[in-house]
């Protein structure tokens, strides 16, 4: 069987075991080939032998055959304990052996756990026969001591290796694990955006130019603001796998506010990307704006020609608004993909450039993914074909259906915002946290900021999303 070697911690209390009963010398004679070196001690060691405890551990022996058997007997149940841990420690070496299998170790293992069997045989036959030898007593208590402490160092040293294997095992699990995850988070990435592209238009197909109440405006907004949100997540989700400081983040937009809870930071966020989604939204409704390439040829010549030679505002108001619904329809019907390969420089071509452009700043976009592929490739009047811009575009389109339906409107349609610290109203405002807006006690709520713009179609009021705060008293 083999032997580890002990360490300094075990060496040394075994050291001072051998010092309690036995002086330790060097010599090169060895009684042990553990590594020990035992010489008994000579008759002119300890000239007191009264206070000798050693020589009056002798002299029982010698005097005593009740105390020589019973010292006898400490000995041989302590290298039976001793044989047994031995035994122990040679069938673990032998399972470790076959885990992973090793046949050579197997064997060695085995003949280990064979020869410690013969030797708890041989003691149970000397027992039995009652030839336990008492000529050494206490040298065998310390050569069973010393075989006991092995055979648990040996065993630590197994579960040691054992332990090692797992921990290896695991790693190698953890990190398949996280490359399965990533895999399903882009996949999942993938899915989300192609859910909420092909997510069902809120209006019927029947409702025509004539027919539009403000009900049809507030569902297509609220159409758009999905979209708005998933972008939001999106730039939340490539924001944390950049390790930005999302504190930070907000701290930038707005670094007054001071936010309850962290899931409320993501409200700052949206502000600042429907600000600037919603800038201008209003703009260009008495004309018709640039031609989106997006009719055919006659449309657009017949369009022209009425608009050059009708002098009526009324006329010409009516036919932009024709306009406006006409692109309205087919913007809702088709893809965002399709829309920007029909016509890359087309005027919701141009719409979505101009918003990436104001929203990503070059900066921003060099640190979320380390190169600015993507403003380059918009500078081509070509499209990214990435997550991240497959939500900006979708957000893009949807803005831009809802502001086609708002150019159609017979009434005039406006967005308003709230300024910082105004008191909360609800008839023009609705607030996004879920806590309840208590006015009352003293406290009035004041706004912190405006989340999503509120809108006036004629004299119906669309509310403004916003951050609340309780006023200080």
């Amino acid at each position: 069987m083999d032997t580890t070697k002990p360490t300094s911690t075990s060496r040394s209390k075994l050291s001072k075991t051998f010092h309690k009963v036995l002086p330790f010398k060097k010599s090169t004679k060895s009684l042990s080939n553990n590594g020990f070196c035992l010489l008994l001690p000579h008759d002119n060691k300890f000239k007191n032998t009264e206070t000798d405890p050693l020589r009056h551990f002798n002299k029982h022996l010698v005097d005593d055959p009740v105390h020589r058997n019973r010292a006898a007997m400490e000995a041989f149940v302590a290298k039976l304990f001793a044989t047994i841990s031995s035994l122990k420690a040679a069938y673990a070496e032998l399972q470790a052996a076959q885990f992973p299998y090793n046949g050579e170790a197997v064997q060695c293992a085995d003949q280990g756990v064979v020869d410690e069997l013969k030797r708890i045989s041989e003691m149970k036959r000397m027992f039995l026969k009652k030839q336990v030898d008492v000529s050494q007593a206490h040298v065998t208590l310390l050569l069973s001591e010393i075989e006991e402490q092995q055979s648990l160092m040996k065993m630590y040293e197994i579960t040691m290796n054992k332990m090692e294997r797992e921990i290896k095992s695991k790693d190698f699990e953890i990190s398949s694990l996280k490359t399965q995850l990533s895999e399903i988070t882009s996949v999942n990435k993938s899915i989300e955006t192609k859910l909420n592209s092909s997510a069902c238009f809120p209006l019927r197909d029947d409702v025509s130019l004539h027919n539009l109440t403000p009900t049809h405006f507030v569902d297509v907004l609220h159409y758009a603001l999905r979209s708005v949100r998933s972008f939001v997540k999106v730039l939340v989700r490539d924001m944390i796998n950049a390790h930005w400081d999302i504190d930070a983040a907000v701290q930038a937009i707005d670094p007054t506010i001071v936010f309850a809870k962290p899931a409320y930071r993501c409200f700052a966020i949206e502000s600042y990307v429907a600000r600037e989604m919603f800038e201008g939204f209003s703009d260009g409704f008495n004309n018709g704006g640039d031609n989106e390439g997006e009719d055919n040829n006659n449309n657009n010549n017949n369009n022209n020609n009425n608009n050059n030679n009708n002098n009526n505002n009324n006329n010409s108001n009516s036919n932009n608004k024709v306009e406006w619904f006409n692109r309205f329809k087919k913007m809702k019907s088709v893809t965002t993909q399709q829309l920007l390969k029909e016509n890359p420089k087309s005027i919701f071509g141009k719409f979505t450039r101009a918003k990436y452009m104001r929203l990503v700043h070059p900066k921003m976009e060099a640190s979320l993914y380390g190169n600015l592929s993507q403003r380059k490739t918009l500078n081509t009047w070509q499209y990214p074909d990435t997550v991240f811009f497959s939500a900006f575009t979708e957000m893009a389109r949807r803005v831009w259906v809802l502001r086609c339906l708002a150019a159609a409107f017979e009434k005039e349609v406006s967005v308003f915002m709230v300024r910082k610290g105004c008191r909360f109203s609800e008839v023009f405002m609705e607030s996004v946290t879920d806590e309840a807006v208590v006015t009352g006690g003293g406290g009035e709520v004041r706004v912190g900021f405006t989340v999503v713009p509120g809108f006036k179609i004629g004299d119906t009021v669309v509310q403004s999303q916003v951050f609340v705060l309780p006023a200080r008293r």
